[in-house]
Order: C-alpha cells, then sequence, then structure tokens
C-alpha cells in the first residue's frame, strides 16, 4: 500500500489516487469478522451489521462494493447496513470480506499517524451514536440511514490519514501554529484542494447511494435529516476536546431547535458529567 508524499495536481487526481489503493479497515473488525465467521451457522444480519458499522471504513466498503456489483433488477439504493447484510447473505459476505488490509499494518511506519486516524475513526463512530440519538428523538423514519451518514461524515480525514500521513500531519501542525486558521484554509495550502472538494468527488466516484450523498452534502443544511448529521458530526468534534470546548454551547442550541427537546435531557442523553452539566445550564452572565 503505497503513500502520498507530495501534493496532487488536482482533485480527480487525488479521487484516482485513492480509488486504485486497498481500502483497509480496524484491526478489531478483523477479529470480531473472525469470530463471528467461525460461529457462521448462529449469526445474523443484524450482529454483522454492528461490527461493520463501528468501523467507517468497512462501512465503506461494504456500501461501495454493493454499488460497483449492483444486480440489474435491483432498482433500489441500499443505504443501511444491516440491508446490505441481507442483500449479500450472511456467507457470501463473509466469503467476500475475508483476509482484509488494516489500517494498523498499513501505518505500522508512521505510528504517530496511526494514533491520529484512530481518534478520527473514534470521533466518527461518536458522531454516528449522536446522530442515532438525534434522529430518535426527532421520529425519524429511517434512523440508520441517519446514523450510516454520520459514521462516513468523516470518511475523506480518514483515507488522507491512511493514505497521505505525511500531508494530513502538515495541515494539523499549521492549524497548531495558527488557532485561527480554518481547516479548509490549512488543507488547501498542503494539499492544493480541501477535504471537502476531495470527498464530494470521491462518493460520486465510489457510487455511494444517492440518499446518503444528499445527507453528506453541506448544501443542504436545512434540511433536517442533513442538519442531523452534521450538528452529530460538529458536536462529536467538540466533544473530542473536552466539555469545556467553547464550542458546545453553540451546539446545543442548534439542538434544542432541531430536536425539540429541553438543555437537561439533551445533555442526559450527551452523557455529560455533573461539572459541565451545571455549568452549561446555567443561565447567561449580563453584558
Amino acid at each position: 500500500m503505497s503513500q502520498l508524499v507530495s501534493p496532487l495536481p488536482t482533485v480527480g487526481d487525488y479521487v484516482a489516487y485513492f480509488s486504485h489503493q486497498p481500502l483497509p479497515v480496524l484491526r478489531r473488525t478483523v477479529r470480531e469478522l473472525d469470530a463471528l465467521r467461525a460461529d457462521m451457522d448462529r449469526v445474523g444480519g443484524r450482529q454483522i451489521a454492528a461490527v461493520v458499522l463501528s468501523d467507517p471504513l468497512m462501512t465503506m466498503r461494504l456500501l461501495t462494493y454493493l454499488e460497483t456489483h449492483r444486480r440489474q433488477s435491483q432498482n433500489h439504493d441500499i443505504t443501511t447496513i444491516e440491508r446490505a447484510v441481507m442483500m449479500l447473505g450472511v456467507e457470501p459476505f463473509f466469503r467476500l470480506f475475508d483476509q482484509l488490509p488494516t489500517v494498523e499494518e498499513a501505518l505500522k511506519a508512521s505510528p504517530q499517524a496511526l494514533v491520529k486516524v484512530l481518534r478520527v475513526i473514534a470521533r466518527a463512530r461518536r458522531a454516528a451514536d449522536l446522530a442515532r440519538e438525534f434522529a430518535i428523538a426527532r421520529h425519524d423514519l429511517d434512523v440508520q440511514e441517519i446514523t450510516v451518514a454520520a459514521a462516513l461524515h468523516e470518511a475523506t480525514e480518514i483515507v488522507c490519514w491512511v493514505f497521505a500521513p505525511a500531508l494530513t500531519e502538515r495541515v494539523y501542525a499549521l492549524q497548531l501554529a495558527d488557532r485561527t486558521l480554518r481547516s479548509a484554509d490549512a488543507q488547501r495550502r498542503v494539499f492544493g484542494v480541501t477535504a471537502a472538494e476531495i470527498q464530494l468527488e470521491l462518493i460520486r466516484a465510489w457510487r455511494l447511494p444517492a440518499l446518503l450523498v444528499q445527507l453528506l452534502d453541506p448544501s443542504l443544511k436545512d434540511d433536517p435529516r442533513v442538519r442531523t448529521v452534521m450538528l452529530a458530526t460538529r458536536t462529536a468534534r467538540h466533544l473530542a476536546r473536552g466539555w469545556d470546548d467553547a464550542g458546545l454551547p453553540d451546539d446545543l442550541a442548534d439542538l434544542e431547535a432541531l430536536v425539540r427537546l429541553p438543555r437537561e435531557s439533551l445533555l442526559a442523553r450527551l452523557g455529560a458529567p455533573e461539572e459541565a452539566r451545571a455549568r452549561l445550564l446555567a443561565p447567561p452572565e449580563p453584558d
């Protein structure tokens, strides 16, 4: 598995490069799937789906496989992991996804990059959990679709850490040196393009289902389902920095408007510690 050390000329070049690399998954995912494979006769689609959805990279692998091997008789998109497993069948699933490459092996020469991509993956997993909670609170018609979209929201950053760790580290270093520097500006300085631009073309090239593409489109932020995904991702990012992150009050205000729950209930769903609850429930100080 090769890695980029210099920027490429265009978005299309990045998409072509990433698309020709075998997408690795977490070592934990391989182990958990191996354990299920050993008991295949008693394993159901829900158990497999739980393992897949806990790994954004495995989620991408499964969905892109289905879309690139779509049957002519299939007249609708598969937008949830459990349906994807059911479409394939348990035995074919295990046959198709055997001997998978791992992130840990891909980044064994870059231990710092491995630590950082694992953090991003953990954040994506938390965003998916939050999106599920918010979708349930909104009585969304298909909670699993929202969950999958949130799990994939950080896909490009994860892919960049795996296949271009040195370049991605430079983006982080720029932002560490200048806290006012926006992510998109730092990405453009290093990669020549932004992660959002790469992501838009990647999801087209990898033929993700149209509904998931829509749920990941920031231009549709007024759509409640898209907003659920965006706010779950934003909140997970801020929570990763700690309960004292300056962005959390705005997250909570936006979530109150979206899910129509009082702040105390939201904080309970988020698992806020007592000290954070007291501070975030306190009325703002007068100017």
